[in-house]
């Protein structure tokens, strides 16, 4: 990687040559490690919860959906607190350092400390993760059509660190200790957060505290066609310290009453039957400082974030019931060569796919984009919905390659994730992309944070989904879940398609708000 100047302006970053700016690569390294330490515990999640805290299949799939619900709508918080106070490296830092606090604790005793540990990693989340996929939409010029292939990258490095991680953890915890597995996810967070501190210094002024935003004017002003002159002195400003530190004691002070949430799900419904119509007012209020080009991107924008409740709802059946799936149906044999983890693979298949054809995909966008035939991200996005509906029908097609005891093809099961990957690619970068597209600058963080709240609805869905799939199988032999599981992905296959080809046919409708944003 070329060297960079400890002193760079917007302007030097956002003018990098070749396909990809060199502060991408420390974002994603950052980032890969801190999806160890995520995917590594997700991956752990259900199947700790069904076999050592020996929860039922369907209370396990809701606590699942309940946990992953609040680390995802924590982001919009965490997202909020980074716009209005922190500055975004400074959300990032606290969140890591939150999430190793996590780690430690279901190091230490994770049957006693289960919730305790899992309400840190909840709030920690929340501050890291919406912070530093915002820095990396800062890294390019509006209209920089090479932004889409930057975020398949930094998608690839999310994928890495999830693919060592979800296999690796669970390995670990069911061969050898669940105590080591938790304390390797939250040792490679501390390599994550030394990561950042050593090369947050390349970064500019990207990140700093909002009194420092001066310095992004220039964007600004790019963005919505003006004239804006900076004021260098407000460059480096800080932050009221007495909001900063009242941030840090209330995330602290509000993890008591996460755990409480977290472990009783039905304060979970009552939290999302709330969270989600607030931000949609706190949204209309922050539009009306805008002009009708603005609200209708952002309306735009809000589009992409329902549709994603959707694909969520399906995909994250990953953590939930496709993991019970695995470790009840599935056979351990690859390509008849390999001896595997069914819960290992379910947990790092797709990010293995991601990883190799995201830079793939990436740079077929940007030869598209030059030929002027490059699809637009709705589309992109019903494309994401089409190929999410052929996985799950491919999930379905395992009962036809099972043996007479229900034990099913880890093959079938294994090309499902590849068709799955294909549509995560097509939806959840560009989404990630396009939501750094269609904010104006003081809003990105917010919507950033929508956009993964999105997330959290779409877990607290797939844990309601998983439920129900798994409603009263209790006791059924393997035979009879394997008819359950699979009849439910074929449902689930068949909504997705119905979604695909409703977002295919009011492009043209959703093109038009988002205005000259491809």
């Amino acid at each position: 990687m070329p060297e960079i100047k400890k002193e760079l302006t917007l302007e030097e970053i956002q003018n990098f040559k070749g396909s990809y700016p060199p502060q991408l690569w420390y974002l994603f390294f950052s980032e890969m490690w801190e999806r160890f330490c995520f995917y590594g515990m997700r991956g752990m999640l259900t199947y700790f919860m069904a076999h050592e805290l020996l929860m039922n299949e369907e209370k396990a799939n809701l606590q699942y959906g309940a946990t992953q619900a609040f680390v995802y709508a924590f982001t919009f918080i965490g997202g909020l607190f980074a716009d209005k106070i922190l500055g975004f490296r400074r959300s990032l830092f606290w969140g890591g350092l939150l999430m190793i606090v996590g780690s430690g604790i279901l190091a230490f005793d994770p049957h006693q400390f289960f919730f305790l540990g899992i309400s840190f990693t909840v709030v920690g989340t929340g501050f890291f993760k919406p912070n530093i996929s915002t820095m990396v939409g800062s890294l390019y010029k509006p209209g920089d059509s090479r932004r889409d292939a930057g975020f398949s990258l930094f998608y690839a490095g999310i994928n890495i660190g999830a693919l060592i991680g979800g296999y690796a953890c669970i390995a670990i915890g069911k061969e050898y200790s669940w105590n080591l597995a938790f304390g390797l996810a939250g040792i490679v967070m501390t390599i994550s957060l030394l990561t950042f501190l050593y090369t947050q210094k390349t970064l500019g002024p990207i990140g700093l505290p909002p009194s420092a935003e001066e310095t992004l004017k220039p964007m600004i002003a790019e963005s919505i066609g003006g004239n804006v002159s900076t004021t260098p002195s407000a460059v480096g400003q800080k932050a009221k310290p007495w909001l900063t530190y009242l941030v840090y004691l209330g995330s602290l002070a509000v993890i008591p009453l996460i755990m409480v949430m977290v472990a009783q799900t039905q304060y979970t419904d009552w939290f999302m039957y709330t969270i989600g119509p607030a931000t949609l007012l706190y949204l209309v209020y922050e539009m009306t400082k805008y002009g009708k080009a603005e609200r209708n991107k952002l309306l735009a924008a809000l589009f992409f974030i329902l549709f994603s409740i959707f694909f969520w709802a399906f995909f994250e059946q990953s953590g939930g019931s496709l993991s019970l799936f695995a470790a009840n149906n599935l056979s351990n044999k690859l390509l008849g060569v390999f001896t595997l983890d069914p819960n290992g693979v379910n947990n790092a298949a797709n990010s293995l796919f991601v990883i190799i054809f995201a830079g793939v995909l990436g740079m077929i966008w940007v030869k598209l984009a030059r030929k002027n035939k490059e699809p637009n991200t709705v589309v992109k996005f019903g494309l994401g919905f089409i190929f999410l509906a052929g996985a799950f029908f491919m999930f379905y097609a395992t009962r036809f390659f099972a043996n007479a005891e229900g034990v099913a093809s880890l093959d079938v099961f294994t090309l499902a994730y590849f068709i799955i990957s294909i549509g995560e690619l097509c939806l959840s970068p560009i989404g990630l992309s396009a939501m750094t597209k269609l904010s104006p600058p003081k809003l990105q963080g917010v919507m950033m944070g929508m956009w993964f709240l999105a997330s959290a609805y779409g877990q607290y869905v797939a844990g309601i989904i998983g439920a129900g799939i798994a409603q009263g199988n209790q006791n059924d032999s393997l035979v009879q879940k394997l008819f359950t599981y699979t009849e439910g992905y074929k449902q689930l296959g068949l909504y997705a398609l119905v979604a695909g080809i409703v977002m295919i046919a009011v492009s043209p409708a959703i093109k038009k708000l988002m205005g000259e944003v491809k």
